[in-house]
């Protein structure tokens, strides 16, 4: 599949995310008795629409999201006769945040779905940098390496080899210390001199090899992306890892799929929570700095990475990033700042808890909440996202997140 087209297809996957998250809206507010007077997907000059009872559907000439009007969000909307009654604001507590709650919630409930596909299609890939660690290759040790920290040509059996480790053996520990990725392997037997007890399994079996560690020096990337020489450990093994959890049929992936999904939910909140501390990082990044790989990545950004997915035929790798996207999309409208729907479930929640202090002192309850006072902290929001919006997507056309 070439590029483009494949960027058109994560574009237009994104797309009908946002479209699905419109349609919990909208479905909710229909069962809880509400009007929704439109549901679009896109923005701008209408391309086409049709009218369902008293719902209009269709489609607008930008791609660039979807809405869902219902009617009576706020008390300064006009209503006509029928809607009255039927106002969003005027609704029960509980009918609201579950109005509310529900485009979210279709995130999630479409990520889920997706983490099942991915799970019995191509399996579930570690969240936690864990993988199986497994002698590639036998290799002889270099004693040193060039500037570019590239090992300089050598003959013979390495010390691996000469012990009895072979290609295949999964490496699961070095002097008692449990090996948890490849980079945690290499990592530990630089720091080991003399002798290494290197237990693995080979063919179900748990076996341990003593390795005489020989002392080498390799190149140390600092901080500041230079390279400077170190002495370290090493005992002549090239390195594969599976971290990937393969699944038969869906059934089977239920369980894997549910423990997957926590631990995304935990890796989306910490991402969300760090989105503030990724400014620099971007800022880094768009005057010239290199591109952290786990700075955030705009619309465009994001359909950049799955067209290189869809090129390249790694489709668990698209699904995985349309996963992700879902995901904060949902945890992030979350968020209690207006417009996001977090806010209006905390103003919801805010009317809730000021009812029920005024009933027991006796007082009628309050209206409800001016939102024509909170417009400068919307308006504030508003421009900081903006503004982060802008960042993210100048920092996708000038310096890219390479994923091959």
């Amino acid at each position: 599949m070439s590029f483009a087209l494949g960027v058109l297809l994560f574009a237009a996957a994104l797309l009908l995310s946002v479209a699905w998250h419109e349609c919990g809206h909208m479905w909710a507010a229909q069962a809880t008795g509400m009007k929704v007077r439109r549901y679009f997907v896109g923005f701008g000059p209408t391309a086409w629409s049709t009218r369902r009872g008293e719902t209009e559907y269709g489609v607008k000439w930008l791609p660039l999201g979807g809405f869902c009007d219902i009617a009576g969000m706020t008390p300064y909307e006009e209503l006509t006769a029928d809607e009255r009654s039927r106002a969003m604001y005027k609704q029960a507590a509980w009918k609201r945040l579950v109005v509310l709650f529900a485009g979210p919630a279709q995130n999630f409930i479409l990520g889920f779905v997706l983490v099942l596909i991915l799970a019995v299609g191509w399996g579930l890939p570690s969240l936690d940098g864990t993988a199986k660690v497994y002698v590639d290759r036998m290799m002889c040790v270099a004693p040193t390496t060039d500037a570019q920290g590239k090992p300089v040509e050598c003959t013979g059996e390495g010390p691996a080899q000469q012990a009895g480790l072979a290609p295949g053996d999964q490496v699961v520990a070095i002097n008692g210390h449990q090996v948890r990725n490849s980079e945690d392997l290499v990592l530990a037997t630089w720091e080991i001199k003399g002798t290494a007890d290197v237990e693995v399994i080979r063919d179900g079996q748990t076996r341990t090899f003593a390795v005489p560690v020989t002392q080498v020096q390799r190149m140390k990337k600092e901080s500041d992306g230079s390279l400077s020489p170190v002495t370290v450990g090493a005992i002549g093994i090239g390195l594969s890892q599976d971290g990937i959890t393969h699944y038969d049929n869906v059934f089977t992936a239920i369980p894997g799929a549910i423990g997957f999904t926590g631990d995304l939910f935990k890796a989306t909140w910490d991402a969300l929570l760090s989105l503030p501390s990724k400014v620099s990082d971007l800022w880094t990044a768009v005057t010239g700095g290199e591109r952290a790989a786990d700075t955030p990545v705009s619309v465009y950004g994001a359909s950049v990475m799955g067209g290189q997915a869809a090129e390249r035929g790694a489709w668990s790798m698209f699904l995985a990033l349309l996963i992700s996207i879902n995901f904060f999309l949902g945890l992030f409208n979350l968020v209690p700042l207006l417009p996001l729907d977090g806010g209006h479930m905390a103003i919801v929640a805010y009317e809730k808890g000021r009812n029920a202090l005024r009933r027991l002192f006796g007082r009628q309850a309050g209206g409800p909440v001016d939102y024509l006072k909170l417009m400068p902290i919307t308006y504030a929001v508003v421009i900081v996202m903006g503004g982060f919006m802008v960042l993210t997507l100048t920092a996708d056309i000038v310096n890219p997140i390479q994923i091959f």
